[in-house]
């Protein structure tokens, strides 16, 4: 196991006020819980005036999220927050909308489209290497590159597009809400569901403008030539996908919503995971030497790249505790719809129930020294984790459908990285993970790389 720590926010020695609770919350929520959310396995409080649950016993998560999920729904603050991005996609759907959805999509992301998706990985991942080998020598902020990088693959495996022409109106769009809109104000948490606040006009402006931006691209998309004899691409799959039990397809809107979200989830959430991924190699060299020797004499070109993650449990085991660590996705929150009991613990209607990814896998009953950096718990042979104790991609039935794709995104980019460079920290100073929608280094950070002989 290595001894370094890898950098973590400073865990609150005393409860906080509601109002400094609010405050945190706006500013990293990753400083939020306090020792005894790393001990037990529920933590009652109440927060802005509502019963509150946290839950860390696998059995109460499994409750929630699978035995009794329909009783427990995505709270108003999140749909306000995502719903303008996302519409009403596969994230946020509910009911019987999220069932059609989800049958629908899970056979264009199943493992046999593995292949596919791992050629536009390979094709975009390459030239993303060839203009960082022009860059060596120097210190440069990588996470930029891993952004462009992860939005070259969404493009690429999406709409088998090149997203240059596209990106800098994405980024801009995607920053400016990042910034303007995407941090839960006061209102957000207390209005109900159907009284609109202030900062909501500005959600409905932004909308309409992002709408517009993904019509222009299924536009260029549709006018590629028809797939002769198989799929290319997402989209493909997506626009002739049907529902096994119903028949029924996407129609535009829905086709618009199901893009927006894999578009969104895709790029920003594996481009964390590359940058946390990345640091922990940079941060413990040792280990990058094990990743680079594994993958000196693996084909990773694209015919082969696919068939080759079976023969990276190093690089693969790396990525698992990268995601263990700083979990992108750091925080889910339901509302219970109806009266309910969780492990002896009475829920009434309307109780916040909160599952933290960051905090469940730093959990002292669930994990031996959690704060340490120890792939060798993901390698094969080693126990694995407790299930609902480990879940960087949520759990149950709304467990993330692209979770694979995500995956073998990360391998294999991580893998042809180390292949080709070595790459090391520059400068000082230390690095806190923050919780901005993702979890996400709160300074630049900037690397130094050079090509392996």
């Amino acid at each position: 196991m290595l001894q370094l720590l890898p950098p973590r926010p400073p865990v609150p020695t005393r409860l906080r006020t509601q109002l400094e609770a609010f405050l945190v919350l706006r500013r990293n929520p990753l400083e939020l819980w306090g020792e005894l959310a790393y001990e037990k396995d529920i933590l009652p409080g109440r927060f802005l005036g509502r019963e509150q649950l946290m839950l860390n016993a696998p059995e109460a998560i499994r409750h929630v999220l699978v035995g009794n999920a329909d009783n427990y729904r995505r709270n108003p603050a999140t749909k306000r927050v995502l719903q303008p991005v996302l519409g009403e996609g596969l994230f946020l759907a509910e009911g019987e909308a999220w069932r059609h959805q989800r049958r629908t999509i899970a056979p264009a992301l199943a493992p046999r489209t593995m292949p596919i998706l791992a050629h536009h990985v390979v094709a975009a991942s390459a030239a993303k290497e060839a203009e960082l080998a022009g860059l060596t020598h120097r210190p440069m902020e990588l996470l930029g590159h891993l952004q462009h990088l992860a939005l070259a693959i969404a493009g690429q495996s999406m709409f088998s597009l090149e997203m240059s022409g596209f990106a800098g109106e994405l980024r801009r769009l995607l920053m400016g809400y990042g910034m303007r809109y995407a941090q839960p104000g006061i209102l957000d948490l207390m209005l109900p569901e159907q009284v609109p606040s202030l900062v909501d006009r500005g959600r409905a402006a932004f909308r309409t403008e992002w709408l517009a931006f993904l019509d222009r691209l299924i536009a260029v998309r549709r006018g590629f030539a028809p797939a002769e004899d198989r799929p290319r691409d997402l989209f493909d799959l997506l626009s002739t996908a049907r529902d096994p039990e119903t028949g029924a397809g996407f129609d535009h809107a829905q086709l618009r919503d199901e893009v927006s979200t894999m578009i969104l989830a895709g790029h920003e959430t594996t481009a964390v995971t590359l940058f946390w991924s990345v640091y922990l190699a940079a941060l413990y060299p040792g280990q990058q030497d094990v990743l680079a020797e594994e993958v000196a004499g693996i084909d990773l070109e694209a015919p082969h790249a696919a068939a080759a993650l079976a023969r990276m449990p190093q690089t693969r085991a790396h990525v698992d505790e990268a995601l263990r660590l700083y979990p992108p996705a750091f925080l889910l929150v339901r509302q219970a719809q109806a009266a309910d009991e969780i492990m002896g613990h009475k829920v009434t209607p309307g109780t916040t129930i909160t599952i933290s990814p960051w905090v469940l896998h730093r959990h002292r009953a669930r994990w031996h020294a959690p704060d340490a950096f120890d792939p060798g718990r993901f390698l094969p042979g080693a126990t694995p984790p407790e299930r609902y104790a480990y879940m960087p991609f949520g759990a149950g039935p709304r467990i993330c459908v692209g979770a694979q794709f995500a995956l073998t995104e990360a391998t294999l980019v991580l893998a042809r990285l180390m292949k080709r460079f070595r790459i090391s920290l520059s400068g000082a100073g230390t690095v806190v993970p923050r919780g901005i929608v993702t979890t996400q280094p709160d300074r630049p950070v900037r690397f130094v790389l050079e090509e392996r002989a």
